[in-house]
């Protein structure tokens, strides 16, 4: 499987030349009365986690995401693109074999998220270190052929976006305003290091995959399954 939109920037100078961004709502139909003003809710709410907050730092590959710095000198990243990026990556995610799919994290905050995604879609979860050879060493104990690899930090998940890249399979990275990207095939812009917006990125990702499963059809159904609290690492104060 291979991703066509592809997001590498040593091919590309425009990451979005060959994907249409839009800005997607939060929730694809237009609901009405009590379904519209949960939309509403769950948009400020969606908005309010910081997942379009950046780091200080700018990379050339992330420049084409980012809209502006902030008083305090953050960069600001454009969460329509990030809504848009999530789609495309649920279109690719819903096609291939979703117990292919290998989601890592090495990064604390990231393992609920993870742990939870895979759950609610039925894909694999890689966390904590990752063993140099699990895509690459058909002799390991833990070995793997994924189809789509999601990695949490391009960096932090080094590791893995090499060893996918070697094997010839698909990266797909969220990506904060320092990452570098040139080996990822697409792009999530979104803060990958606060608890909450890492927790919202898997969630909305999560939504759209079984969207395009067919699995649920609104928000409100994934709410059912599961809240955006539910995909959130919690601090050690916070569960005594």
């Amino acid at each position: 499987m291979s991703i066509s939109e592809n997001d590498n920037n040593n091919n590309n100078n425009n990451p979005d030349a060959n994907i249409k961004e839009q800005s997607p709502s939060i929730e694809e139909e237009s609901p009405e009365g009590h379904e519209a003003i949960e939309t509403d809710n769950l948009e400020k709410m969606i908005l309010s986690t910081g997942i379009r907050v950046g780091t200080p730092v700018k990379t050339k590959f992330m420049a084409p995401f980012i809209v502006k710095a902030n008083p305090e000198g953050l960069y600001i990243l454009d969460i329509s693109k990030t809504l848009a990026r999530v789609d495309v990556a649920a279109k690719f995610i819903g096609r291939a074999n979703i117990a292919k799919v290998a989601v890592t994290s090495a990064r604390e905050y990231g393992k609920t998220p993870v742990e939870k995604f895979c759950e609610v879609t039925g894909s694999t979860p890689i966390l904590g270190r990752f063993m140099p050879g699990t895509f690459t060493n058909p002799s390991l104990p833990n070995y793997m052929e994924p189809e789509i690899v999601v990695v949490t930090d391009p960096q932090a998940d080094q590791q893995a976006v090499v060893e996918a890249t070697r094997a010839g399979v698909p990266v797909i990275a969220i990506a904060n305003s320092d990452n570098i990207t040139s080996k990822v095939d697409l792009v999530i812009p979104a803060n990958n290091r606060g608890r909450k917006a890492l927790a919202t990125v898997y969630w909305l990702l999560a939504r759209e995959v079984l969207k395009k499963q067919g699995a649920i059809k609104s928000d409100s159904e994934m709410l059912e399954r599961a809240a955006i609290d539910d995909f959130e690492t919690k601090l050690v104060e916070e569960l005594t």
